[in-house]
């Protein structure tokens, strides 16, 4: 056990830092500060080496980011609109596909200030799926939906984009109904 414990803490990146110098920047002469951690260290009257470093153990904190999923077609900009999602699978599961179909998205109200679609860029705390398929509809000369393919090619690929939608579905209040 200790073998293991020793081995993860030469290969902690913290380990690799604390064989590099640290520089300390001295107020006081009995105090300095690491600026690794911004610990003060009390030396009275003890050369900077001999110092020995105490601190109050801490509770670990973990810290979890969860991304609201969203769906974007300029990056940074959340579309409102919620799309009406088609999905087609091959019969053997390898492959499928996803057509999301916006009508009157939000995305036209603002992307004249914003930018140019980019493209379909769907985001959650997994990370960012995307595709530059997408095309817009316009009638009468003004745009009134969007339209975007994802492609899946392997059955990872589906099983991502599934976890995706999940999300998506429980943040957004879809529900799956198959045809």
């Amino acid at each position: 056990m200790a073998a293991v414990l020793k081995a993860l803490a030469v290969a902690s990146p913290v380990s690799a830092r604390a064989q590099q110098p640290r520089r300390y920047v001295a107020g006081a002469p009995s105090q300095l500060q690491s600026s690794f951690h911004g610990v003060s260290v009390q030396c009275p009257g003890r050369p900077r080496r001999s110092c020995h470093v105490t601190t109050a153990p801490r509770r670990a904190q973990v810290v979890m980011m969860a991304a609201r999923p969203a769906i974007q077609f300029i990056q940074g900009t959340d579309e409102q609109t919620i799309p009406d999602v088609r999905l087609t699978k091959s019969r053997d599961g390898s492959n499928g596909v996803a057509i999301f179909t916006f009508e009157q998205p939000s995305v036209f109200d603002s992307s004249a200030e914003l930018g140019d679609i980019t493209g379909l860029y769907m985001i959650d705390d997994e990370g960012v799926l995307q595709s530059v398929d997408v095309s817009a509809k316009f009638v009468n000369g003004k745009p009134a939906r969007i339209e975007a393919k994802y492609v899946m090619r392997t059955p990872r690929d589906w099983d991502r984009f599934m976890r995706f939608m999940e999300r998506y579905s429980q943040a957004n209040g879809l529900q799956f109904v198959k045809n």
